[in-house]
């Protein structure tokens, strides 16, 4: 390669956004993925107009062939990837887990999880020739400790875990580090979306359920999207060479384990 690569799934909106300009501005070349390549443009053209390189291309990180698609746009257009943000992934249902049907279980696991494995299997090959890698995971905090009524979630979240260290422990040998990042309740949509979804399912007003989040936080806030992104190019740079098999909590505190 004759500069460093960077692919980043579900690079449209919130966290992948934020980590695709941050890497960016760090001097990465960034390949942004989501489902409707159009839904990048805003991504591309802020890439751009802080004097960065970016490309958006279309993947559903669910679909095998859609990922290994991506693989090959990629590695025939620079050669190589340093760097594989697996961001891309869906909230699933809020509701006991004896009333969650079957086909949004999978929804759910597939694009969280699988989505991961996916990923991240489609570019390690290339990174084994090379010697050398950074894979990282988004997982959550809720992969981490229970969240009401978020089963499919946090099982697909803490599967992002275990697939982390274990990869941690296969690549080491390649110079490949593997890392998930846990990010706490990020402001913005999503997190909107999930406080009216607590509320609904637990009975309680939305203003309650947001306390839920920001009141066992000792900085009593949530986390920013950009916040996220700093700890992931962290992970990617020379300074986090020593780094790899660890999940790194971004959620104000309020998990420190």
């Amino acid at each position: 390669m004759s500069e460093r690569v960077a692919v980043v799934t579900g690079a449209n909106r919130g966290i992948g956004r934020a980590v695709a300009l941050a890497l960016a501005a760090d001097g990465f070349a960034v390949a942004t993925t989501a489902r409707d390549p159009g839904t990048l443009a805003d991504t591309i053209a802020e890439i751009e107009e802080r004097g960065g390189r970016g490309v958006a291309l279309a993947c559903d990180v669910g679909d095998e062939s859609s990922v290994a698609a991506l693989a090959a746009q990629v590695l025939d257009r620079w050669g190589g990837v340093h760097t594989v943000v697996a961001n891309a992934g869906v909230a699933g249902p809020t509701a006991p887990m004896h009333e969650i049907p079957l086909a949004e279980w999978r929804e759910c696991v597939v694009t969280d999880l699988d989505g991961v494995f996916l990923t991240f299997r489609a570019f390690v090959p290339s990174m084994i020739a090379a010697g050398a890698g950074v894979l990282v995971g988004i997982s959550s905090m809720t992969g981490k400790r229970p969240l009401h009524g978020r089963t499919p979630y946090a099982a697909a979240k803490m599967g992002v875990i275990g697939l982390v260290r274990t990869l941690a422990l296969e690549l080491g040998p390649h110079g490949i580090r593997v890392n998930a990042v846990c990010p706490g309740a990020v402001a913005g949509p999503r997190i909107d979306d999930v406080v009216r979804r607590q509320a609904a399912a637990r009975g309680i007003s939305e203003a309650e359920a947001l306390a839920a989040f920001t009141g066992s936080s000792p900085l009593g806030r949530l986390v920013e999207a950009d916040e996220v992104a700093r700890a992931c190019a962290f992970l990617a740079s020379d300074a986090a060479s020593s780094i790899t098999g660890e999940d790194l909590n971004v959620t104000a505190g309020v998990v420190m384990y």
